[in-house]
């Protein structure tokens, strides 16, 4: 390609950008809202999200009562989920399904609110409300569309989201164990965290770490312990010591509970033989 070539194409693409922009202020400038929706879904279609959720949101009022009222407001929560605005998407796809329970729309719009909190879940060390949100979205999804496709997707999006909750709780019982004796017995804290976490996540990756951390909770109350309550307590330790093998036979954690248990069996027996 020539030089002049170059230069004669370059002009013209801005020539085709100013005026698809031009177009898109004469839409805005426009009052009416049935060329503004045409406009908007043919934005969508180009992925300007931001354009078709700016127009849709004038126009979503005005057409409500018409034939265009139910594609108009699922366009304007899914232009602001592909712009990944999820808390704004959400809020649009829950009035969809909540004004069209049966509508055309209806599976889609509950599923997409839910899957957006999903992707905007927040790390572990901040406010899982919006976790929490994804969960109660996406299971209300499972029940309402036992039968969809999107079912999987949506089970395995609860998992990881229940395992994030999970690990939050791992991580307050980690906290608790490491303040050990400080203000008080942190170890109890640790054990009741970890023990409320299994019951809650029953079936998350985390349980072996919970379970381990109980043991080695266990552990550090007996070690502390007046003498006169250590041989109970170690006593308490064997216990949850069998019942973390039972659970975990050839978890990673398993050298680590044997040589507590050898401690704490040996207090056990030798205290037994007094």
């Amino acid at each position: 390609m020539t030089k002049f070539n170059y230069i004669a194409l370059m002009l013209l693409l801005a020539l085709v950008g100013l005026s698809g922009c031009g177009e898109y202020q004469r839409v805005l400038k426009s009052t009416d809202p049935n060329y503004k929706f045409e406009y908007a879904k043919r934005a969508f279609d180009e992925k300007k999200y931001v354009q078709s959720a700016t127009l849709l949101e004038e126009v979503v009022g005005v057409l409500k009562g018409t034939e265009r009222a139910e594609e108009a407001l699922y366009l304007l929560a899914l232009s602001n989920y592909e712009n990944h605005d999820y808390q704004t998407a959400s809020t649009y796809f829950n009035n969809y399904y909540s004004r069209y329970p049966r509508g055309k729309y209806a599976e889609l719009a509950r599923f997409y609110s839910g899957y957006g909190f999903y992707l905007d879940s927040p790390e572990t060390q901040l406010d899982q409300s919006g976790t929490i949100r994804a969960i109660e979205e996406l299971q209300a999804f499972l029940d309402y569309f036992p039968r969809s496709e999107r079912v999987s997707i949506a089970q395995n999006a609860i998992f990881e989201l229940q395992d994030k909750l999970t690990l939050k709780e791992l991580e307050n019982a980690q906290l608790y164990y490491n303040l050990g004796t400080y203000l008080g017995n942190n170890y109890e804290s640790a054990i009741i965290v970890a023990r409320n976490a299994i019951k809650e996540y029953p079936y998350s990756k985390y349980k072996e770490d919970l379970e381990m951390l109980i043991l080695k909770a266990r552990y550090q109350i007996a070690s502390l312990s007046v003498e006169e309550k250590k041989t109970d307590r170690f006593r308490d330790v064997v216990d949850e010591y069998y019942s973390f093998i039972n659970n975990f036979p050839d978890g990673p954690n398993r050298e680590e509970a044997d040589n507590i248990f050898r401690i704490a069996s040996r207090y056990v027996t030798d205290s037994s033989d007094r």
